[in-house]
């Protein structure tokens, strides 16, 4: 256990095993795995958590902690409020007892999060982006990239991203699924998305880290607060956020790559209205939900809404064939979640899918 307050906890991949690692204001980071009862244990067949190793290289606290892309082997990252990020590595995945500090990377500034380019193709070589929530009144980048470099066995910063000033709260790269280029998130007073694509290697220094070309794609104060968390789903298309406000917002890009809010979750059940979401990126999102609340009955412990995607923009290659078309069924789906007041462990799922009945076969036409 530690002993002080607990900041995050992240997974291994599952090829490693069930194994988890911890970081907390006690100054150290832990590394846990599962085990499962042999066959002769009297606990057979039941589990339970091992600390298999503390790393207390740190002399502050550590504010972060996450475990390298599987195909780096298993490596662990963290980072501290003294400015220092430091990747481990366990040289044999069956001893976890086993780290060893393999790079420590000054940031120069206290580090709040941190965030592996979970790319696994050739062109692009490791890199790990870091954010700061430093207060200071000298209002520096909040956000560093660092990329290994084969040729010095070093990370080295590649980009500064400058117009991000405001303490940082989280970050988190896109999955790359065959793209040329990264998305990262970050979640500070508000919510930003970048897109970094690389420059030609023969228009950068010899030897030297990979430069970016560096676009903000997207910025969202829909929180109306500050925004603690931001996490990408597997493909990396949908963003979720979280902030003050108590709401998790669902962020995608149309085929425009415009970003829009795609869904609005809320904890407590309260209505998600339009008149009550300042600033809401999608208007349509309010129109459709006082008439479907109206038609539930009982209460719900959670509601979310996904509104309709935009239709094509008149003019465009797309609108032609949406002439075509037939015209779709209302488009709003509610799912709902039950509280079972005797058992509230255990909600009831329920579902609605209300949408206009499908025409029926002419009586001359079989199936």
């Amino acid at each position: 256990t530690h002993s002080g307050s607990v900041w995050r906890v992240t997974w291994a991949h599952p090829e490693f095993g069930q194994v988890l690692a911890s970081c907390s204001f006690d100054r150290t980071a832990a590394v846990w795995e599962e085990i499962v009862g042999e066959s002769n244990d009297k606990l057979r067949g039941q589990s339970h958590w091992v600390k298999r190793t503390t790393l207390v290289d740190s002399r502050t606290s550590v504010t972060d902690v996450k475990f390298a892309p599987k195909h780096m082997g298993l490596m662990l990252a963290t980072c501290s409020a003294d400015g220092i990020v430091r990747i481990y590595e366990a040289p044999d995945v069956m001893n976890l007892s086993q780290w060893s500090l393999q790079h420590e990377i000054s940031c120069k500034l206290s580090c709040s999060c941190i965030s592996w380019n979970p790319s696994s193709s050739r062109a692009h070589s490791p890199m790990i982006a870091v954010g700061s929530d430093d207060s200071s009144p000298n209002a520096m980048a909040k956000v560093q990239i660092f990329e290994y470099n084969e040729n010095t066995r070093k990370y080295a910063k590649a980009e500064t991203l400058m117009t991000v000033t405001d303490p940082v709260h989280d970050i988190a790269f896109a999955p790359n699924l065959g793209r040329s280029f990264h998305i990262l998130a970050i979640a500070t007073k508000d919510v930003r998305i970048f897109t970094l694509k690389p420059v030609r290697k023969e228009l950068t220094s010899s030897g030297g880290p990979t430069k970016f070309e560096i676009h903000i794609v997207a910025q969202f104060d829909n929180h109306n607060s500050q925004v603690w968390r931001v996490s990408w789903n597997i493909t990396g298309t949908v963003l979720a956020s979280s902030g003050d406000d108590g709401c998790v917002r669902l962020w995608k890009a149309n085929y425009m790559d415009n970003w829009k809010c795609t869904g609005i979750l809320k904890g407590n059940g309260s209505p998600v209205n339009g008149s009550s979401q300042q600033g809401n990126s999608n208007p349509s999102l309010g129109s459709n939900i006082p008439s479907l609340q109206n038609s539930l009955n009982g209460s719900s412990t959670g509601r979310y809404f996904f509104p309709p995607l935009d239709s094509p923009r008149a003019g465009s290659r797309w609108s032609s064939y949406a002439q075509l078309l037939p015209p779709p069924p209302p488009p709003l789906v509610e799912h709902s979640c039950d509280a079972d007041t005797a058992n509230l462990q255990y909600p009831h799922p329920r579902r609605r899918y209300l949408s206009r009945p499908l025409n029926p076969l002419p009586e001359n036409e079989g199936v």
